[in-house]
């Protein structure tokens, strides 16, 4: 009886993990696994000249995204968009981040709540106020005018430099929060050991401050990076002609030309390419990585 309740005990202890995680791991089955199931059969289906889906297994849609080399630029594009919002982001967010985390205010609690604040109103509305701000006769526009350091109005919206503002007021608070996390966990001693060792502020931050803040800035790095990539709303509104990313591609394939298989396809091949990305970041460029090159 004694080897069988010892049985019993063991078998008990290694289920009562799943056992906990049961039910958020059927939430993510029910919502995620299938449906991305669905999509990924659905990318073999075809649609037919009378606007109907063929059930079967066939290759059209997939030769003609790799085929193609319009779908191709399409990418390139959506990708050089979300790197240059991903810089913008890291560079402007490492600073208010590194100012909340070691400001010895008794107001750090309503600072980290100043960067939520964004997140009360609708992003689309926050995005469509850049129409009045950019516009032939927003904000900008008219202050330069006004000064004479212009004749005539600038060409801002519609542009890729509105599409890379607007996502970046969307994913910079993401940013913030990310090294902010890093920078307060951070042991303020390492960096009084540091400056007692004879390290300047400077020093004191390469050596010690910046390393231990990787994780956090690589996080907001890969966050930033994917949001931005299958971000469709932004470019919808603030960009032009030319600034089509690979979000707005499905949208308009599924939404405008009703073409649920292909759409299913480019959605396949997004959430591929930004997974293998996530892994190679994961197992070849983790933070343990960058940190060492640091040493």
């Amino acid at each position: 009886m004694s080897i069988l309740a010892s049985v019993r005990s063991i078998a008990w202890k290694e289920s009562r993990p799943w056992l906990l995680l049961s039910p958020a791991l059927a939430i993510i089955t029910f919502f995620l696994v299938i449906p991305a199931c669905f999509i990924v059969v659905y990318s073999f289906w075809l649609r037919t000249a009378i606007g109907t889906e063929e059930i079967g297994f066939y290759l059209d849609n997939w030769k003609l995204i790799f085929g193609d080399p319009f779908y191709r630029d399409v990418l390139v594009n959506t990708f050089g968009v979300a790197f240059i919002t991903t810089i913008v982001c890291a560079i402007a967010g490492y600073v208010p981040a590194h100012f909340v985390a070691f400001s010895h205010t008794r107001h750090k609690d309503f600072l980290l709540l100043l960067l939520i604040v964004p997140f009360w109103i609708s992003y689309i509305i926050r995005t469509m106020s850049w129409m009045s701000v950019l516009g032939s006769e927003g904000i900008v526009n008219t202050l330069l005018l006004y000064i004479g350091v212009i004749d005539d109005p600038l060409h801002l919206l519609y542009s890729r430099f509105a599409v890379v503002l607007g996502l970046v007021q969307y994913l910079l608070p993401f940013m913030i929060l990310n090294i902010y996390v890093s920078l307060n966990a951070i042991d303020k001693d390492m960096i009084d050991a540091a400056k007692s060792l004879g390290c300047n502020w400077r020093q004191a931050f390469k050596e010690v401050t910046f390393p231990l803040s990787l994780p956090g800035l690589g996080a907001g790095c890969l966050l930033c990076f994917v949001l931005a990539s299958g971000n469709y709303i932004t470019p919808l509104i603030l960009g032009g002609p030319d600034d089509l990313m690979f979000a707005n591609l499905v949208y308009a394939t599924i939404v405008k030309q009703l073409n649920f298989p292909m759409g299913a396809a480019l959605s396949v091949v997004l959430l591929i390419l930004l997974g293998v990305l996530v892994t190679v970041y994961t197992r070849y460029l983790g933070v343990d990585q960058l940190a060492k090159s640091f040493r």
